[in-house]
């Protein structure tokens, strides 16, 4: 069972600052909206006051997919990624903020976890 995994281990919550030059044997990646699929290409936001904004500039794009890239190489026995399912009643994580992430990375390969599948 999963949870017991969890309760049992030594859990952190890290950025790609902290992580980086670091192997770890398991690892969860949370998956926020910050880069997103969107219509099959990749979409780069920021969060700022109370919104999600476009990111314009070429080097800010590629910081925030070498972010990802840096916290999706840390893992060598196995990694969850973690993409939200999103939440109707709230308008900075809408569904659809997540959905076709969702399905790219189904559609790469990645597994999805269901609670059938952790029986």
């Amino acid at each position: 069972m999963i949870r017991s995994v969890i309760e049992q281990a030594e859990t952190d919550c890290a950025t790609e600052f902290q992580v980086q030059g670091l192997k770890l044997y398991w690892t969860i990646v949370n998956w926020d909206a910050d880069l997103r699929c969107v219509d099959g290409s990749w979409r780069y936001h920021a969060f700022k006051g109370k919104k999600w904004q476009k990111v314009h500039a070429e080097e800010r794009r590629l910081y925030l997919k070498n972010a990802y890239r840096v916290l999706l190489t840390r893992a060598r026995q196995g990694m969850v990624i973690f993409v939200p399912p999103g939440d109707e009643d709230d308008p900075t994580r809408p569904p659809s903020f997540y959905d076709e992430t969702f399905r790219y990375l189904t559609s790469a390969g990645v597994r999805a976890l269901t609670a059938e599948s952790l029986d």
